[in-house]
């Protein structure tokens, strides 16, 4: 193994492993496709948040301006009218950080991707008091949307065959060879085979053929730790997809604050880093004017595709350490929607000869 280094935007260069039996990586990394932010109202620095937060635009994703909710998670999904509908998870303010463990679901709605997006209350209030977090969403292969929740829930799924609700408890996901036994940081998806496929924090594949309460199958231990230079510490948040012929993971590890992108040409076997995904000490969250924010944690990432490739990136973001968000301080948390360029990334991934990493297994 030999280490090569690459350019992140203009301002950072970090080492990554490249296998040195195989061609080399790509230039650029899934942290270069990100774009500038339009911004939906006027940047400002009269609202919460640390400096490195302002200013911003407070119209941009799910936010509270008046402080009173934190919002974490956050999937958007376009309905058929052309909205769009950004499904998080909510605490009291006052509670601090740890308030998320009593997070309700909620939706929002928007008549642009970037926002704002106006949130619309609690989606089961009359179940578990409308009781989720680690809130993910997506649209079934029959026409109807379901929201499934993680963490403070057993994978719970709620369907409506509106985007909007009501939404009906379909009952909890069903896991077998889970080595965790406990439903954490799910993340799920149709694959073009027509099988459901979730990944958890763990990094084990599931795949169910009998729909998504399934019963999953784990297709074998963790992926992760097979993976050629993949920072093994605390990897959590895994959001899974599937564009330009590849199956891609975004992982983000806590302690290190920043997280990686993983592709696999069959989701399942010959996992490749391609490098960083995305990092708060590099200046990527940024508007068309220039101005940059520095948020101190991004996590909960999710994916926009559109016409095939992913269009814009979610990320749950806090602008202070966990453990100093107390509650009434002024600071909090905030869902943003960065622009991405997709078509792009799985342009030059196409163009780039396949890895002895990432042939399937025999």
């Amino acid at each position: 193994m030999k280490i090569i280094r690459v350019l992140l935007g203009a301002t950072l260069g970090v080492a990554l492993y490249a296998d040195t039996t195989g061609p080399a990586a790509p230039a650029k990394s899934f942290i270069d496709y990100f774009r500038p932010i339009p911004a939906r109202g006027p940047l400002t620095a009269e609202t919460w948040g640390a400096p490195g937060a302002l200013p911003r635009d407070v119209h941009n994703g799910l936010e509270d301006v008046t402080n009173k909710y934190c919002y974490w998670d956050g999937q958007i999904l376009r309905g058929d009218d052309g909205k769009y509908r950004l499904y998080a998870s909510r605490w009291d303010e006052a509670r601090g950080h740890d308030g998320w463990k009593d997070s309700i679901g909620v939706s929002s709605l928007s008549d642009h991707l970037l926002g704002p997006y106006v949130d619309r209350g609690p989606m089961w209030p009359d179940n578990q008091g409308g009781k989720g977090h680690n809130v993910t969403a997506l649209r079934l292969p029959d026409g109807r949307y379901a929201v499934v929740v993680s963490e403070t829930r057993q994978g719970d799924v709620f369907v409506s065959d509106s985007p909007d609700g009501p939404w009906t408890h379909l009952g909890g996901i069903v896991t077998h060879g889970d080595v965790r036994k406990r439903a954490s940081n799910y993340s799920i998806m149709v694959r073009p085979d027509g099988d459901f496929m979730i990944v958890p924090r763990s990094g084990q594949i599931f795949l169910s053929k009998t729909g998504i309460l399934g019963p999953y199958h784990a297709q074998g231990p963790s992926v992760y730790p097979k993976i050629a230079g993949l920072e093994q510490r605390d990897l959590e948040d895994p959001c899974i997809w599937f564009s330009g012929g590849r199956y891609h993971i975004v992982v983000n590890s806590w302690s290190q604050r920043k997280a990686f992108h993983l592709t696999s040409k069959d989701g399942i076997t010959g996992w490749t880093l391609r490098g960083l995904a995305y990092d708060p000490r590099v200046d990527f969250v940024r508007y068309t004017d220039g101005t940059v924010n520095r948020w101190d944690k991004l996590e909960r990432p999710g994916v926009v595709i559109e016409n095939g490739h992913v269009v814009a990136v979610t990320l749950a973001v806090l602008d202070v350490p966990k453990n100093e968000e107390k509650g009434g301080d002024r600071h909090g948390n905030k869902v943003i929607v960065i622009p991405f360029d997709g078509a792009a990334l799985d342009r030059d991934l196409a163009n780039v000869p396949e890895l002895p990493s990432e042939a399937p297994a025999k």
